[in-house]
């Protein structure tokens, strides 16, 4: 599966270049590059397949206009930012804070043309899905939850920790069910749920 190729859009430099890094060395996302607002225009001649936004530097009028052309998820602060963002056409909101897998999952995700929401803003923005083992066929109640906690960007120790199990344990049922789901990574199995209603990001 070839990557992902995001664009990020910020004011400030320092957090284009700090979201790159974020990103840098995945298999799942490439950063074909960073601008400013004004320089969004340039988007299309890349080839990207999804816009990072940075709605803490720049107006949501922006976002607006690039969500005309690609797939956009928003970096926000919170819940009045994730409501301009989705009023504006964002397919995911992030909170600002999200780890590296997160943030890629949600990129996958929104170039996939699905809507994905931070597990915090989802009750909020719209009803929950009830996730259950049947859902997806033969994934365990143990490994429902497991696929939550990855969704939650968490890594197996703290996964282990969470479920009161060995980390070896945890390996074993995130490697479970990435193997059921046909995913080559946590982040593509993070995506392939949400799609199913399993999850939300």
């Amino acid at each position: 599966m070839d990557p992902t190729r995001a664009v990020i859009v910020s004011e400030d430099p320092l957090a284009r270049a700090g979201l790159a890094a974020l990103l840098a060395g995945r298999s799942d996302v490439v950063v074909a590059g960073g601008f400013a607002p004004g320089e969004a225009q340039a988007l299309a001649a890349l080839g990207a397949d999804v816009v990072l936004f940075d709605t803490g530097t720049t107006d949501v009028d922006v976002l607006r206009e690039v969500a005309a052309a690609l797939p956009v998820t928003a970096l926000v602060a919170g819940e009045a930012q994730a409501a301009e963002a989705l009023a504006a056409g964002a397919r995911a909101i992030v909170f600002r804070d999200a780890g590296a897998d997160r943030l890629a999952a949600s990129l996958v995700a929104a170039a996939r043309g699905l809507v994905a929401l931070e597990g915090a803003l989802a009750p909020w923005l719209r009803p929950p899905a009830p996730a259950r083992a049947a859902d997806i066929e033969g994934l365990t109640p143990r490994e429902v939850e497991v696929l939550a906690l990855l969704a939650e960007a968490l890594p197996n120790k703290a996964i282990a920790q969470r479920l009161g199990i060995s980390e070896r344990t945890a390996k074993f049922h995130v490697e479970s069910i990435l193997g059921k789901l046909g995913a080559e990574s946590r982040s593509e199995a993070i995506v392939i749920a949400a799609r199913r209603g399993m999850v939300t990001l």
